[in-house]
């Protein structure tokens, strides 16, 4: 029987401090030395688990993704079935989306689109928050498609940019908290449409 792979579990460990750094002064702020500081490592350590900062950015926002999941499954694993499972996101983002301040990150990694690995990972990443909405969209809707209301996956990037916008919203504060909040749970039941119609 082989050792166990460390090194994946010490990224795991580190990624989230990273993807707080990351956030916290973008990605051509953040160096290599201030990233392992934060991380308590010396900068050997990061280069043992990461070939290059551009690798420890893109595990930051695969991260950012990975850390939503969880909590909806979370969210989702104990509903008592009264909404939907998109209402409850809804309902659960309206008050807590951005709170941590990890959109921070997207941010920044949308100024470095010019590098095609990071560009690369950014649609990964709305990719996959988009197809994970989709999804509630129709469970939400039911199998029945309708010509009334706009196509599952369009309305999903509807309410992946309602999100992006209360993030702005935040960022600029161009939004209050109940603005935020309004944005996120009320428009966005909007364009969920009713329940199984």
């Amino acid at each position: 029987m082989g050792r166990p792979n460390l090194s994946v579990e010490r990224r795991r460990d580190l990624t989230p401090v990273l993807a707080q750094t990351f956030a916290d002064l973008g990605y051509r702020r953040a160096t290599t030395s201030e990233l392992a500081e934060r991380c308590g490592v010396r900068e050997n350590v990061l280069y043992r688990l990461w070939p290059d900062k551009r690798a420890m950015f893109i595990d930051a926002l695969a991260h950012v993704y990975q850390l939503s999941e969880e909590t909806w499954a979370d969210l989702i694993a104990r509903a008592d079935g009264r909404q939907s499972t998109a209402e409850l996101i809804l309902d659960y983002e309206s008050t807590h989306h951005g709170e941590f301040g990890l959109y921070r990150i997207v941010f920044a990694g949308l100024s470095e689109t010019d590098d095609m690995e990071i560009a690369a990972a950014l649609k990964r990443l709305y990719g996959r928050f988009q197809e994970f909405v989709r999804k509630q969209v129709v469970a939400h809707r039911g199998e029945v498609p309708s010509s009334e209301r706009p196509d599952p996956a369009l309305t999903a990037w509807a309410i992946v940019g309602l999100g992006t916008v209360a993030n702005i919203g935040r960022e600029l504060g161009l939004l209050s908290t109940r603005a935020r909040k309004r944005l996120v749970g009320e428009v966005g039941r909007s364009l969920l449409g009713d329940k199984g119609a």
